[in-house]
C-alpha cells in the first residue's frame, strides 16, 4: 500500500476520531494503517488536539500503557452554544407556534437534523462529567433529541412508552400523573432494555410541570437505576414543579394565546 501524505494522514485520523466519540483507538492501529511511525502519529494528535481546544470542539486524551491509545472527547464552546441556543430560543418565539393550551408547534425544530445535532453536541458537554450507561426518554418527540445526545456519549438509547407493545416483550409499568393536564396514565419500559443499577441520563423535548419526567424517574426505581442528570430542550412556566433538579436549554419567558405573542429565552443551561 502507498504510504499517506501526512496531510491527508491528518484528515483521515481526525474523520475517524470524530465518528468515533469516546473510543479508545491504539495508536499501533494509526501506525498500520497509514504506515508512519508512532512518534509521527502522536505529532499528528498533538495537531489535531490543539485545533480541537482552540476552536472549542472538545479535545483528544490520550491513555497510556500497552492498553492504551486515544479518544476524542467531544465538547462546544460557550459562544457556539450561545449561537445555537440562541437560534432555538428565535425559531420558538414565532407566535404561528402558537397552539391551544398553550403549547408550542416544534416537530420542524426537531426534525432538523443539524439542530438537533447540535443540541445533542451541547447536552453531551453538560453532562460529560457524569458516568452514563443509557439515555432515556419517552416516546415520541423526545426520541430525536435522545439519540443525539446518546450519539456523543457513546451510550444507547431506551424509551419509555405510554402504550404496551407485544414486541417489548415483558414490562414494568408505573402510573404517573402529566404535569399539564392532571391525567393519569401509565408509562412503561422493557425489563430487557435496562440492567439493574444501570447510570441514566433523561433527555426530554419539553416539560411543564414535569410529570412525565417524574413518571420515568419513578420507573427507573424499579429498576434500581441511578437519574444521574435531566435535560429538557425546552420548559415552561409551571406552578408546581414535580422535578427539582434538571437543566433546560430554553425557556418560556412569556406567553399569550389571545394575543399571539410567545417570548423564548435561554434555559438554565448556563447557571450550572
Amino acid at each position: 500500500m502507498e504510504k499517506w501524505k501526512r496531510s491527508a494522514r491528518l484528515v483521515d485520523i481526525t474523520r475517524q476520531l470524530l465518528t468515533q466519540p469516546y473510543r479508545l483507538i491504539p495508536l499501533t492501529t494509526f501506525a498500520d494503517q497509514y504506515q508512519a511511525a508512532k512518534s509521527s502519529i502522536s505529532e499528528d494528535l498533538d495537531i489535531i488536539h490543539e485545533v480541537l481546544q482552540t476552536e472549542g470542539n472538545g479535545r483528544l486524551e490520550t491513555v497510556a500503557g500497552a492498553a492504551g491509545g486515544v479518544r476524542y472527547i467531544p465538547s462546544i464552546g460557550k459562544d457556539n452554544a450561545l449561537s445555537v441556543i440562541g437560534q432555538l430560543c428565535e425559531k420558538l418565539s414565532n407566535p404561528e407556534r402558537i397552539l391551544p393550551g398553550g403549547f408550542l408547534y416544534m416537530s420542524d425544530v426537531l426534525g432538523d437534523p443539524t439542530l438537533l445535532d447540535d443540541i445533542g453536541r451541547i447536552f453531551a458537554k453538560v453532562f460529560a462529567g457524569q458516568p452514563i450507561d443509557v439515555v432515556m426518554t419517552v416516546e415520541t418527540k423526545g426520541i430525536p433529541i435522545a439519540y443525539a445526545t446518546a450519539s456523543y456519549l457513546r451510550a444507547p438509547v431506551v424509551i419509555a412508552r405510554y402504550d404496551y407493545r407485544v414486541t417489548e416483550g415483558s414490562v414494568v409499568t408505573v402510573n404517573t400523573v402529566s404535569g399539564s393536564s392532571r391525567r393519569m396514565q401509565q408509562l412503561s419500559l422493557s425489563k430487557r432494555s435496562l440492567s439493574e443499577g444501570s447510570r441514566v441520563l433523561i433527555i426530554d423535548d419539553f416539560m411543564k410541570a414535569g410529570g412525565t419526567v417524574r413518571g420515568m424517574m419513578d420507573l427507573l426505581t424499579e429498576f434500581r437505576a441511578e437519574v444521574v442528570g435531566v435535560g429538557v430542550m425546552l420548559e415552561a412556566p409551571a406552578e408546581e414543579r414535580l422535578v427539582d433538579e434538571y437543566v433546560s436549554l430554553a425557556q418560556v419567558a412569556e406567553i399569550d394565546v389571545k394575543e399571539k405573542m410567545v417570548r423564548v429565552e435561554i434555559g438554565n443551561v448556563f447557571n450550572r
